[in-house]
């Protein structure tokens, strides 16, 4: 009996640290099929059925199903993968164009199913919704007395708009299993009706995707992003799970069967400090990182001596560390997660662009050049293809009718240029492997204004611009010395984006915020001038300006002299990069796009749309006026 008590008593202790999970929310998770694979069968009918790998560089980025039925895998060589399938047909995949665009228009699809407009793309092949609000509507409307005859309402306005279903069953699986017997009951809890519409919801837009657009898809239902997406990782491919969480153990035994570094939210970095914790060890990553936090389950971590979101906290204690970590950990290994699915918007929080260099890394200034060009040309027209837009003239403006040019203008500009790169790990000139390096070294600085050049400059041109003044300056700013780099990743960003107003947007609205603005801008004219001096025509981008079309970049990176203010405006600027990258979280979230330089205030300026120039709220009227009488 005493034994008995004080298990009793024990049980409460660790049911009382247990965080409380809120179900009020209904989120659904979509992951389309071999998306990469898929994408280039829908252009090329006459591939389906065929084994088929999408090539980057010398390796698989992915294959279909009908590769992997023959062993392939994704990250093969392709040589080793020919070995293993000689029928495999293998399409390079390095331009993301066709992706990219297959993803938005599905993305879309899904966008309008959300009458919250919260539809979050996770990458180009997932898409978390949050459907709440249509759930609810339609869980008023569900009549008990005639469940297999249902109807679901896609919309309040049109009764017609919709489709039929059966309410006595789930569309798909649902984990834990439900006896059909049994479900006639569960019908009396509010939310096992909320998850069994949300299930055949999610069921009727998988059909959608695929008889519409051609893409399969698998789907995940429950009340928050990470049960969502764990619960559409179990039956895979073309299904759907719906975990239900009927019962207050239910959530807990299925987070307890997974790894650790197999909960989104839990980062290579997180889950190896908290293995190593718990084994007692120090562990050795391998070179693909596989096995970080992938000796430990959640149930393991959880049920650890005293561990506790505190405990949790100390051991994720380092430089940069965000505080509060170890209270997000202790949150998701019980299937806690209050983040929102993001606000649906067409204008992208960040656009990146990157390339890997695997086989043979970068490590001469000459191949440095040419894939800062090659990264620089796909940033600029990627932005131009998201974030510009046409507009209708002005009727009385002769020279924009005249001028075809001057009908784009940016819907939207990034404030920010960020460059990251990852090194390859050099010979340490023992027989033993050097770990790989998994983090990236990042530089930031406001994008240049000729960037946003949409008159008179080509793509090229504003791509090799921004190669040499810009991209340049920050990669010797995060490797100083002149080669051998061993380069094994860059990645070009530009984030922070400030929607424009559209041309014709005058009036008292206007002028009232102009008024409101000017007091703002004269108070932080300060800051705003400490901006243009630290960035703009620096001495670096002076002599790349004059130099760099004739001269080599070794000999460019030699030749730059530079003063001790220079060293020292350079060793500020590190160091307010430094104190930036020691605020970021050392969790991978789920939102991807979330970036540490997101600022909040409304600007006291603005860039004109036809020029790029920055130009105070008050007088963009005047300046506009200036375009449209001529240079």
């Amino acid at each position: 009996m005493k034994t008995a008590a004080l298990m009793s008593g024990r049980a409460k202790t660790i049911a009382a640290k247990a965080p409380k999970r809120n179900d009020d929310r209904v989120i659904l998770h979509f992951d389309y099929d071999c998306f990469y694979a898929s994408v280039l069968e829908n252009a090329n009918p006459g591939l389906k059925g065929q084994p088929l790998g999408v090539k980057q560089k010398s390796i698989l980025a992915t294959c279909n199903y009908a590769a992997r039925a023959h062993g392939v895998k994704k990250l093969m060589s392709i040589s080793e993968a020919h070995k293993i399938c000689p029928g495999l047909v293998v399409i390079s995949g390095e331009d993301l164009t066709p992706f990219r665009d297959a993803s938005k228009r599905l993305w879309s699809f899904l966008r309008s199913h959300s009458w919250s407009n919260r539809a979050e793309r996770l990458g180009l092949d997932e898409v978390f919704l949050d459907v709440t609000e249509v759930i609810a509507y339609n869980q008023e409307l569900l009549n008990r007395n005639a469940l297999q005859d249902s109807f679901f309402q896609l919309s309040r306005h049109d009764p017609e708009k919709g489709f039929g279903f059966d309410a006595t069953q789930f569309f798909g699986c649902v984990q834990p299993s439900v006896d059909p017997t049994d479900l006639v009951l569960l019908l009396d809890n509010p939310l096992c009706v909320r998850l069994l519409l949300a299930s055949h919801l999610a069921g009727y837009l998988r059909l959608k995707l695929e008889e519409d657009f051609g893409y399969t898809s698998s789907g995940g239902v429950s009340t928050n992003k990470t049960l969502a997406k764990l619960a559409g990782s179990i039956n895979k491919p073309q299904n759907q799970t719906t975990l239900l969480s009927l019962r207050e153990y239910d959530v807990q035994d299925f987070m307890d069967g997974h790894k650790l570094r197999q909960i989104p939210g839990i980062g290579s970095r997180i889950a190896q400090l908290i293995q190593d914790h718990v084994l007692s060890i120090k562990t050795t990553p391998d070179p693909h990182g596989l096995e970080i936090g992938a000796k430990v389950t959640a149930r393991e971590v959880r049920q650890f001596a005293s561990m506790s979101a505190d405990l949790l906290e100390r051991i994720l204690n380092r430089p940069g560390a965000e505080r509060g970590s170890g209270e997000k950990v202790w949150n998701l290994l019980h299937g806690v997660d209050s983040s929102e699915v993001k606000e649906a918007s067409d204008v992208p929080t960040q656009i990146s662009i990157e390339d890997t260099y695997m086989a043979r890394p970068l490590n001469t200034p000459s191949e440095l050049m040419r894939e800062l060009r090659a990264l620089a040309t796909s940033l600029i027209r990627r932005m131009r293809v998201d974030l510009v837009v046409t507009y209708d003239p002005d009727p009385s403006d002769l020279s924009s009718q005249q001028n075809t040019q001057q009908h784009l203008r940016w819907a939207a500009y990034p404030k920010t240029l960020r460059l990251s790169t990852r090194a390859r790990p050099k010979p340490n000139g023992t027989s033993t492997p050097t770990p790989e390096i998994f983090s990236r070294n990042s530089r930031s600085q406001p994008l240049p204004s000729f960037a946003l050049n949409l008159k008179d400059a080509s793509i090229e041109a504003v791509a090799e611009r921004l190669a040499s003044e810009a991209l340049l300056p920050l990669f010797r700013r995060l490797h100083p010395e002149r080669q051998g780099w061993n380069l094994a990743l860059i990645n070009v960003c530009v984030a922070n984006m400030v929607m424009v107003a559209g041309p014709g947007e005058t009036g008292s609205g206007a002028g009232a915020r102009a008024a409101r603005d000017i007091g703002r801008m004269f108070r932080t004219q300060e800051d705003k001038l400490r901006e243009w001096t630290i960035y703009d025509n620096t001495p670096v981008a002076s002599v790349l300006d004059t130099a760099f079309s004739s001269a080599n970049v070794a000999d460019i990176v030699k030749s730059i002299p530079q003063s001790e203010e220079e060293e020292k405006r350079e060793d500020t600027i590190d160091a307010m990069d430094e104190l930036v990258e020691a605020s970021e979280p050392i969790a991978v979230l789920l939102d991807s796009d979330v970036d540490a330089w997101e600022d909040s205030d409304e600007d006291e300026s603005q860039r004109c749309h036809l020029c790029g120039h920055i130009i105070p709220i008050f007088a963009i009227s005047a300046h506009e006026r200036f375009h449209s009488i001529g240079d």
